[in-house]
Parts: structure tokens; sequence; C-alpha cells
């Protein structure tokens, strides 16, 4: 088989293979050349959900005559000279693809002009320069593609739904947005409006008109500077969560990436302030040297390589856990005005964005306050508590409970940094219990309800996880050795691994059939839950092929506070609840039970008064 040099149009469309996915992948990359084109407003059209045409509209800098006819040969750039660029860039685009794999794939027509005379216009087919004029002289550029794979009918087999398609373009505009602020985007969907920002700069106001008015009072500002990492943003309460990862935007200078590591670096942070299956809405901004971040390694530029990761990672997840304990996370029950509330598109999760109705108003000063003014601030931790402890305990001297017979061993716990701190729940004092699960307390600030079995859950789980954090190396010798069968696949990782188990304490010794024998183990394993954390390691060895024993041991303590705290329908008197109060006051989270559930809810006074109509 001899070897022949492929056209120039062949090359294209493969690399359109690579770059032009979908419509969504047109309208990022003519939305990141306008962009780099210093633009201040962005206009997307598209019809049929880009699949019959693609509009994009700017103000940005525009092309002379010959910058436009070069731009559509294959690796033309403006933003690279030579391989030392590569690693200092700045622009969304730089490879020189995107334009020529679109034409080559549509039928395109470009308007540009620079503003200071006469633009260029050019209409392709097929990658082919057909028809070449002047244009009106209105700087910025006007690109408009239609038929997308008119001429690679096969690719269209591939594509999904219009609603599908749609929703990837409105996800892309979301990110977009979130990444730059500064600019104003405008998009229709079949001549309906479907997206608007307002371009001011304010990122939580772009969370308001993405994600909706509640979920912008709820986000809490981070920010955090080192000296190779600026880390600004948005974090949401973690009452305040989605069924899918896809809310967690990261911005690299500029560009919305996505970082596997990264995310996890976010989600360790919320770490059991989350329910399981659960994930925050995260808007991070990271600011960083170009030559510590790899843009290249992907055909779409969407993921990168950082030569610090595990600084950057643990920068974040500190930022993050840091902004939480500043702030008491007690969800606040409101009743919700019966009035119509403007609509907002939503990102991520597309639904019916072609139904819901287009505000062409922009988004007002009045709404901005609003939204900023009810950011959280950081509570003064000193002033929370307004009776004391032994106030409660001298008025209730002598309280006996009907069920005297009950006796509960409430594990105490103080995680307290210093002397100084004070608990991040304010003391409360329990009146009651509903059905034998729910606490019922108050103060002068309304009325609480608390999980008796969430709370137990969260004073055990640092009990346990402060024991079984402490770095033991000694092993204890079992006095009946423990025995284990294991399929063929988990017996060859434990011989493949044999060694790191032994690192840390695990001795597995052969003894028949895929049978091994445990004579030992390390003496952090928890007394009646042995076996269950040997077959985790062994799952981890699978999944993993490493041992990490921080996550056993975070996972043993889980366990054992969720086997050891009272269930519902168990009956406390009132000492007990007031005990089990105080406890959790003295935890390092409060908040959430490990499995990431509420404890405490609060109704205040003002909220309470208004349902009765005291208040109007």
């Amino acid at each position: 088989m001899s070897i022949i040099q492929m056209s120039d149009a062949l090359a294209n469309k493969i690399a359109a293979g690579e770059v032009v996915e979908r419509p969504a992948s047109v309208v990022k990359e003519l939305v990141e050349n306008s962009i780099d084109a210093n633009s201040s407003w962005i206009k997307v059209d598209i019809i049929e959900a880009g699949l019959q045409e693609i509009k994009i509209t700017d103000n940005g800098d525009g092309m002379s005559e010959e910058d436009a006819e070069i731009a559509f040969l294959r690796h033309a750039t403006s933003k690279i000279r030579n391989e030392t660029d590569l690693f200092h860039i700045r622009t969304l685009g730089f490879r020189g693809e995107a334009l020529a794999s679109i034409s080559s794939v549509s039928k395109l027509q470009i308007k540009t002009s620079q503003g200071d005379k006469a633009g260029t216009f050019l209409s392709l087919e097929g990658g082919k320069v057909l028809e070449k004029n002047k244009s009106d002289a209105r700087k910025g550029s006007e690109i408009t593609v239609r038929d997308l794979f008119f001429n690679t009918p096969a690719r269209l087999k591939y594509m999904k739904s219009l609603h599908t398609e749609l929703g990837h373009v409105t996800d892309l505009l979301n990110r977009m947005a979130l990444s730059h602020p500064e600019i104003r985007f405008e998009a229709t969907h079949n001549g309906k409006g479907l997206f608007k920002t307002s371009g001011t700069g304010d990122l939580l106001q772009v969370i308001s008109q993405i994600y909706g008015m509640n979920v912008a009072k709820n986000m809490l500002p981070i920010k955090h500077q080192t000296l190779d990492f600026s880390i600004e943003g948005y974090i949401a309460k973690p009452e305040i969560t989605r069924a899918s990862r896809a809310y967690v935007s990261t911005i690299i200078n500029g560009r919305y990436i996505r970082n596997a590591p990264l995310t996890q670096a976010i989600l360790r942070a919320y770490h059991t302030l989350l329910p399981i299956g659960r994930s925050p809405i995260v808007v991070l901004t990271i600011d960083m040297d170009p030559i510590l971040v790899d843009v290249n390694v992907h055909p779409a530029k969407l993921e990168v390589r950082f030569s610090k990761d595990r600084e950057l990672y643990t920068a974040i997840e500190q930022t993050i856990k840091d902004r939480f304990r500043e702030m008491t996370l007690i969800p606040e029950i409101e009743q919700k005005p019966k009035v119509k509330e403007k609509s907002f598109q939503h990102a991520i999760d597309f639904d019916d964005t072609v139904k819901r109705n287009f505000s062409g108003d922009t988004f007002t000063q009045q709404d901005q306050e609003v939204i900023h003014e009810s950011i959280p601030r950081i509570t003064d931790k000193k002033s929370i508590s307004s009776q004391s402890t032994e106030e409660y305990e001298t008025k209730n001297v002598g309280a006996q409970s009907d069920n005297n017979d009950i006796t509960i061993d409430f594990t105490k716990t103080d995680t307290r940094v210093t002397e100084a701190d004070q608990p991040r729940v304010p003391t409360i004092y329990p009146i009651g219990q509903l059905q034998g699960t729910y606490i019922m307390a108050q103060n002068e600030n309304g009325l609480y309800m608390i999980d008796q079995h969430a709370a137990q859950e969260r004073i055990k789980y640092e009990f346990f996880k402060g024991k079984l954090g402490k770095p033991f190396n000694e092993s204890q010798e079992l006095l009946l050795p423990m025995t284990f069968e294991f399929s063929k696949q988990e017996a060859i990782f434990i011989d493949q691994y044999k060694e790191d188990f032994e690192k840390v304490g695990l001795f597995f010794e052969e003894f028949g059939n895929q049978t091994y024998v445990i004579r030992s183990h390390p003496n952090w394993f928890p007394t009646g839950f042995e076996e269950e954390v040997i077959r985790e390691m062994v799952d981890q060895i699978i999944n993993e092929e490493k041992v990490n024993v921080e996550s056993i041991r975070e996972e043993a303590a889980i366990l054992m506070s969720c086997k050891r705290s009272i269930k519902a329908n168990h009956y406390l008197n009132q000492d007990e609840m007031f005990r089990l109060l105080e406890d959790l006051r003295q935890t390092t989270d409060p908040f959430t039970c490990p499995h990431g559930r509420p404890i405490i809810v609060h109704f205040s006074t003002y909220e309470l008064e208004k349902m009765f109509k005291r208040v109007m």
C-alpha cells in the first residue's frame, strides 16, 4: 500500500472531527475568537439548535481584508510565533484550527471590519472561498454558519435531539458568561430570547442571572492569594446542592476547564457537609502565570495540566474549609412570598429552555443590591451564646423524666482549638421531642428542630475520627485468627500488593485456595468492625491500586458513629436532650451528620409570627 499526502480539504475535515463535535463546539470556538478580539458585547443567534444556522456577532477589533482571507487557512494564527509562545498563552484560541475546520463542514459567511474603513465580506462552502466583497464599516465581526455537516452527513447521525443539542449550547454560554462577567452576552433560539447577561463585571450578578436569585443569595464569597495562585469566586452553602458535578465551574486565566482532581479538591473541602450523591454549586476563578499551566493537551482545550497541581489543590481545599469554619450553617426555614418571580435561564440541567419567557430587562441596581446584601456575613462567634449552660442546669435541678430507665452514654468531645473560640451553634434549650425523633429547642432567636440521630452521629464521628486518626503503628495479636475467602480477582490483587498491606500493618497468610488468615491487625482497627475494614482495604486496592489509610479510617469512623448512635423513636428526658445539644455545640462541624444530612433547622421568631399573622 503506497503512502500519499492528504489534501487540505480532507485534512480539514479530519481536524473538524476533533474540534467540531457538535453545534456547541462551533459556538465555543467562535465566541472564544470574539473574546480574544476584545469584545465587550457578543450575541449568539441559533436556529434549530445550531444545525441549521449559527450567527455570532461582536463589537471586537475586527480583521483587515488580508487577515480575513488568511484566517481560514489551516494553522493560521495571530497568537503564537514560536515554541516559546506556547508556554505563555493568555488567549483562548491559539492553534489556528477553528475557522478552517468549521468552514470545511459548513456554509460560512463573515463580515468583519476594524471600523476605520469598509470591511470585508467572504462566503465559503466546504472550506472554499466562493465570494469576496466589501462590507459595512461597523467595527467588529459577524460570522454565520449554515447547514453544519452538510458535506459529512454521517456526522449528523451522531447528533442528539434538538433539545439536547440546545442544552449543550446553553451550558456553554453559561460557562462563558461565568468566565467573563465583564462581557455582555445575548442569545436567541429560533428568534426567541434564550440567554442574557449585563456585562457589569459582577460575578455574583451573573450567577443570579444563570441559577436564579435564591442560589445567588446562598453563595459565599471566597478569596485567597498565594505566591503562585490567585483564587476567587463563590461557593454555595451546603444546603444548596445538585445531583450533578457539572455545577462546579473552574476557570483558569479566563478559560473554563475540566480537571477531575481540581473538582475532587472542592468536594473534599465540603467533606461531610454534603448529602451522599449530591454536589455543590461552585464558581472558582483562578489566575496564575501561564507557564504553570499547559492548555495544549486537549483538542477542544477543555482539559489542562498544572505544574504545581498539589499546591493548587491544597490551597483550594483549605480556602473553602476555612470559609465554612467562619459560618454558622443552620438552614433557615422561610415562608416564600406568593409572588411571581422573574424567570431565569438555568445552566446545565437543561430541560425546557426554549419554552421559557425571555426578559429583555437589564439587571437593575436594586436587584444587585438585594443579592449582595443577602450574602451571609461572618457570624460574631463571641456573642452568639446568650445564656450559659450553668444557668440552664441551675433552673433544671431535679428535673426528672417519665422514662427514668433509659440510660444513654453520650460520648463527649471538645474539638475547639483554643479556649477563646466559641461554639458555632448558639445555646438552645430543649422543650420537648417530636415523635421521639426530633428535639424541639428554643432561644430568643426562635425555634430549632434537631435530628437526634444525626446529632449524635456527628458527635461520635468526630470522637472516633480523632481516635482513629492517631498514627498508631503497633499491631494487635488476635486470640483467634480471622479467616477470609476471596474471589480469584481479589486474591490476585492481595498477592500483587502484599507489601503495601504489610506497610500498614496487615499481614495476609495464605491458607488454601483463595483463603487467607489474619493473625494480627493495626491497633487502630475499631472493635467489632475489623472484617468490614479489611474488606474495605481490599476493595480499595482493586479500585485504586493503593491503600489509603486515611480514607479507610474515615470510613470506619462514619460506620461506627452510625451504628452506635441513638435511633428514631427513642425518647429522651430533658437532661439527656440538653446534654446532647451541648455536646453537639462543641463539635467542629455541628451542622450535618457524616453523610451530609442536616442536623438543625431554624424557624426565626419573625417567621413564626408571620405564620400566625402576628406580623404581615
